[in-house]
């Protein structure tokens, strides 16, 4: 379904509803992950409207703004935030394609400290890929409490008018990813600012930075993860390497990248651009770059999910998948490139079924990847919108074996 939402402004402010400044400081939020796919068509589904709304975005431009899809909270890592006044508590999804944060999707917005602005933005949301309708909505103004006390004031924040079963969204996603979203015909060039964005621009953070630190999936356990606002946690700064975002459109209003993958010693796909993208579930490539991957490894398409299934036998022979970004060679070992066994009963698969996570993006994609959560919970990320660049850094988990 399409919902138009329209956008708030964001007051960030105590518990108590007393403002708490922050000034040039390390901003780290806790993330929960939880896993709520009722079946396979669910988790699958979610990915590929992801697919589907990039590749409507690059086809006809920001039409009519950035079109996040949207099938269900079973995907994300989200971040507690109290808005309005009485305060209300919305678990976010953490959402790296959208700078557009929004509530109000499952639990209503009321507040007595909205204000409307009278501002029209359409934004698309999608659930589902062919069916859905489209309402519009006004620019309002509000306030937002984090957990630990962070005061913003007047941050941008849709308010979702239909409702889709989960909370919304926390946008960090680059600024020029919501361009198109304000409808007003004086408006039409401006963007929205993400969180981090938003932060910066109040001094309330050194860097306009954002970084995620994820923890690999374990059924029946609740996954943690971290969210730090303008700047790195010192455990991996020092390990960290950059690669700046293309500036080539429409992939540079993203986290856009290059990069060239190799498998053992393989060139699966030349050096090309894609996108970074935390709330895509697997790992995306061009179609070609796939099929060579898919006879490297020996995989047979499973009718029944759609992935790569493999024998034990080939799991034990498979090689390493080699990510070259930037300057430096980002490694998933054998076990990073399956799907976790405990979570088979999520994509139609039995105990002893191993499935990898290597997708083939859709023919009418214009990018030729999209890095999603299966590469991105093996290292910590950073989103650095004041340099324009993308980071990452190994971790405890990045050749964890977790999967098996």
């Amino acid at each position: 379904m399409f919902s138009v939402l329209s956008l708030l402004a964001l007051l960030v402010s105590s518990i108590t509803g007393l403002p708490v400044e922050v000034h040039n400081s390390l901003i780290t939020l806790p993330m929960t992950r939880r896993l709520t796919f009722s079946n396979v068509t669910d988790i699958l589904r979610d990915d590929e409207a992801r697919m589907a709304a990039f590749r409507e975005y690059s086809t006809i431009g920001p039409r009519a703004g950035v079109d996040v899809p949207l099938s269900n909270i079973g995907t994300g890592y989200t971040v507690a935030v109290n808005v309005g006044n009485p305060p209300i508590t919305y678990n976010l999804i953490v959402d790296s394609s959208s700078s557009i944060t929004w509530v109000g999707a499952r639990n209503p917005y009321v507040s007595s400290t909205g204000v409307n602005t009278g501002e029209p933005v359409e934004v698309n949301y999608l659930q589902g890929i062919n069916t859905g309708e489209l309402v519009e909505v006004n620019y309002l103004r509000d306030s937002l409490t984090f957990t630990n006390g962070l005061s913003i004031t007047e941050m941008p924040i849709a308010v979702a008018s239909t409702p889709l079963g989960f909370d919304g969204l926390l946008g960090i996603g680059p600024q020029m990813s919501s361009l198109g979203a304000l409808q007003n015909q004086n408006l039409r060039e401006d963007t929205i600012p993400s969180v981090t964005d938003y932060l910066y621009m109040n001094n309330a953070i050194r860097q306009g930075v954002v970084s995620i630190f994820f923890q690999p999936v374990v059924r029946g356990v609740v996954n943690h993860g971290q969210l730090t606002f303008g700047g790195t946690d010192p455990a991996y700064s020092d390990k960290l390497k950059y690669t700046p975002v293309t500036p080539i459109p429409p992939l540079s209003r993203y986290w856009g990248i290059n990069q060239r993958i190799i498998y053992g010693n393989t060139e699966i796909m030349p050096y090309t651009t894609g996108i970074v993208d935390c709330s895509c579930i697997f790992l995306y490539i061009a179609p070609d770059a796939y099929e060579r991957y898919k006879d490297a490894t020996g995989g047979i398409v499973n009718p029944a999910n759609g992935l790569l299934q493999i024998s034990t036998t080939k799991y034990n022979a498979l090689r390493v998948l080699k990510f070259h970004i930037g300057l430096e060679v980002y490694k998933l070992n054998s076990n990073a490139q399956i799907w976790p066994r405990s979570l088979n009963y999520m994509v139609n698969g039995y105990d002893d079924d191993i499935f990898l996570v290597v997708r083939s993006l859709d023919t009418g994609v214009r990018h030729a990847f999209i890095i999603g959560y299966v590469f991105l919970q093996r290292f910590y990320t950073v989103f650095d919108s004041d340099r324009s660049r993308v980071g990452f850094a190994r971790t405890e988990f990045t050749a964890a074996i977790t999967n098996f």
